[in-house]
């Protein structure tokens, strides 16, 4: 009856508990003989209980088995059931590992939190809390099982609240699809306390993974949000083609196109536009940063004003030499001229000036009627193309 309750409560299987108590038996008798070298043997009835003893094939009978023996067998039982629960807690926790459990804080200890978890206790580091968490003693909590030791003194179970896991074993819970497989979550991506993106696609064409996510109203992902005291979560369609999942990846800004670069390497390039470039960047980098652990592609993000001043400038280098020009006049273009920046050769070419010798052919005030031509630009100009006397003259 005994070694039933014990199997009960501790979860100790009877096979064990009486090996146990054949060890200390084993160990008490070895004291009664006074030769901790001698064989002994024990035997045990399981049905009747009865306690056989034998040295050298002779059944051991001696009225010296009393309260020593008794008190050193005790201690071995003890110390053999205590292992025996460790291992039990060990294997219940190992085989929970890499998913949620709830606890109760009941201890601080140098910045880390002690969580009684009911058989045993797990510590969650200040490492792996999330910089929104504040907890007091006695609060219940939930956490992710990060890692299961052992120990000397038992197991030691390692939680965590930053681990990216942990978003994704919330979403398990709140989310009926993914936890039936229909649903499932392909990527997550994660700077703890401030924003999470994760990637989700859907097996059954009739179910909008995202939809299924968000839940009526965002009710599913508040559940989460609430979990993680606030933390702002985007969820993005997973797909195989690179640049559709770059595109979703970098919500909520909106991308113009992407170029794949290198795809050994794993780099694209995204070209954006200029109002969308700081939200597709975000605050420090961060919602590049983790839209690029989320596809596990190297992001270059590029503004289309950027583009074209580039291309300019590519164009520009191509072009013949300011002094050259000078010289040739015909067929330069104006961006070789010193004083025309980009923007004063766009507004040049609109109003008709392209060449030095479209230049050359006009007066000061056509000149002077471009946009963004004052009067010290324009000398700059007449000076570069040699023209500022002969043009004084005619306009005189």
């Amino acid at each position: 009856m005994v070694l039933e309750n014990i199997e009960r409560e501790k979860g100790i299987s009877r096979k064990v508990l009486i090996e146990s108590v054949e060890a200390a038996l084993v160990s008490a008798a070895k004291k009664v003989l006074h030769d901790k070298d001698k064989d002994v043997e024990v035997k045990i009835d399981v049905e009747s209980g009865k306690i056989r003893i034998y040295s050298d094939g002779k059944e051991i009978v001696s009225n010296e088995f009393g309260r020593i023996a008794a008190q050193t067998a005790k201690q071995v039982i003890f110390q053999k059931i205590r292992e025996a629960e460790r291992d039990v807690i060990f294997n219940e926790f190992n085989q929970k590992s890499d998913s949620i459990t709830s606890g109760t804080v009941y201890r601080f200890d140098k910045g880390a939190l002690l969580v009684d978890l009911g058989k045993t206790e797990g510590i969650l580091p200040k490492r792996e809390m999330s910089p929104r968490d504040s907890y007091r003693q006695g609060d219940t909590i939930r956490a992710y099982i990060l890692e299961v030791n052992k120990t000397a003194k038992g197991p030691q179970i390692i939680l965590s609240r930053s681990h990216s896991g942990f978003v994704k074993r919330l979403f398990e819970l709140e989310v009926p699809e993914i936890a039936d497989g229909v649903v499932e979550i392909r990527s997550v991506s994660r700077e703890p306390g401030d924003r999470t993106k994760i990637a989700v696609c859907s097996k059954n064409e009739k179910i909008d993974c995202v939809g299924a996510c968000v839940g009526i109203r965002g009710s599913r992902v508040k559940g989460v949000v609430k979990e993680l005291q606030g933390e702002k979560i985007d969820i993005v369609r997973w797909s195989d083609d690179v640049e559709e999942f770059v595109k979703a990846a970098l919500s909520p800004a909106e991308v113009s196109s992407v170029k794949i670069l290198d795809p050994q390497e794993k780099k694209v390039e995204v070209i954006v536009g200029d109002d969308q470039l700081s939200l597709a960047i975000g605050k420090n980098g961060q919602n590049v940063r983790l839209a690029s652990k989320l596809t596990g592609w190297s992001i270059d993000i590029r503004s289309k004003k950027d583009i074209a001043k580039e291309k300019l400038e590519s164009q520009l280098a191509t072009e013949i030499p300011p002094a050259v020009a000078a010289e040739t006049g015909e067929g330069a273009l104006i961006q070789s001229v010193e004083g025309i920046g980009p923007k004063t050769a766009e507004a040049m070419a609109a109003a008709g000036f392209k060449t030095l010798e479209d230049l050359k052919k006009a007066s000061r005030e056509e000149l002077l009627a471009v946009k963004g031509i004052g009067e010290k630009t324009l000398e700059k100009i007449l000076k570069a193309i040699g023209s500022s006397e002969g043009k004084d003259k005619e306009a005189e």
